[in-house]
C-alpha cells in the first residue's frame, strides 16, 4: 500500500481494491442519482434518525446560502448482512455492488487544490483522532468542489465511533508535559455539536476542550 500525502489529507493507493470494482461501484452510484424521482421518492427524508435516506444540499440547509447544490444518498453497511436490506432496490445491481465495494473498503489561509489519482481513495482525518491524539493529528478542514460543465459523483465512507462510544485522548499521549486538551464524551454529544456547528473547526471542538 502507498499513501500519498496533503497535510492531513491522504490519497491512498495498491489498497487492495481492484479497479474493476471501484469503476462499477462509482458506475452504480451515477446510474442511482440518474434514476427517475418517482424510483428515489420513498427515501427522501429530513430525518437525520433515519438510516437509508436521501436528501439534498446539507445538514445546514436553513443557513446555507446556495440550495440544492447536491444530492446526497446515506446509508450504513455495517454489519453488513444486516444493513444490506435497506438499501435501495434500485439499481438492480446496487445492492451487490456497493455490497462488495463495502465489504473490502472498510496553504495556510487558503484553500489548496487536490487533485485525485485514478482509483485511489481519499482519506481525512476527523475530529475524533484529533482529540484522541490529543492534537497531535489534525481534523482535515475540506470542501468540495463544483463546476457548471460536468456533475460530480463522489462514494464517501464515514468510519464512526458507536453512539455511547467515550472519546477522549489516549492515556499512553497523555502526561505532566503534555496534559490532556479535551474532555471525555460521548460521541452521540459530539455529534450533536457538528451538526449544529455549520462547519466551523472551533465551533464544534470548543465545547469539548479543557480550559487552560
Amino acid at each position: 500500500m502507498v499513501t500519498v500525502l496533503f497535510k492531513y489529507c491522504k490519497q491512498v493507493i495498491n489498497h487492495g481494491v481492484s479497479d474493476n470494482l471501484i469503476d462499477d461501484s462509482m458506475s452504480i452510484f451515477k446510474e442511482f442519482f440518474n434514476l427517475p424521482a418517482e424510483d428515489k421518492a420513498s427515501l427522501y427524508s429530513t430525518d437525520l434518525n433515519k438510516s437509508c435516506r436521501l436528501y439534498t444540499s446539507n445538514f445546514t440547509y436553513e443557513t446555507e446560502e446556495v440550495h440544492f447544490w447536491s444530492d446526497i444518498l446515506r446509508h450504513p453497511c455495517h454489519p453488513l448482512q444486516d444493513q444490506v436490506q435497506i438499501w435501495p432496490e434500485k439499481p438492480t445491481r446496487y445492492r451487490e455492488i456497493v455490497g462488495a465495494y463495502s465489504s473490502i473498503k472498510m496553504g495556510i489561509g487558503q484553500w489548496l487544490g487536490v487533485e485525485p489519482l485514478p482509483h485511489a481513495f481519499v482519506v481525512n482525518i476527523g475530529y475524533q483522532l484529533q482529540i484522541i491524539s490529543n492534537g497531535k493529528l489534525r481534523g482535515a478542514e475540506h470542501r468540495v468542489m463544483t463546476n457548471p460543465r460536468e456533475a460530480r459523483t463522489t462514494s464517501a465512507t464515514f468510519i464512526n465511533p458507536s453512539p455511547d462510544c467515550v472519546i477522549h485522548p489516549a492515556e499512553a499521549l497523555v502526561n505532566s508535559s503534555n496534559p490532556p486538551l479535551y474532555k471525555a464524551f460521548k460521541y452521540v454529544d459530539f455529534f450533536g455539536t457538528y451538526t449544529a456547528a455549520t462547519g466551523d473547526p472551533e465551533t464544534v471542538l470548543n465545547p469539548h476542550k479543557l480550559q487552560a
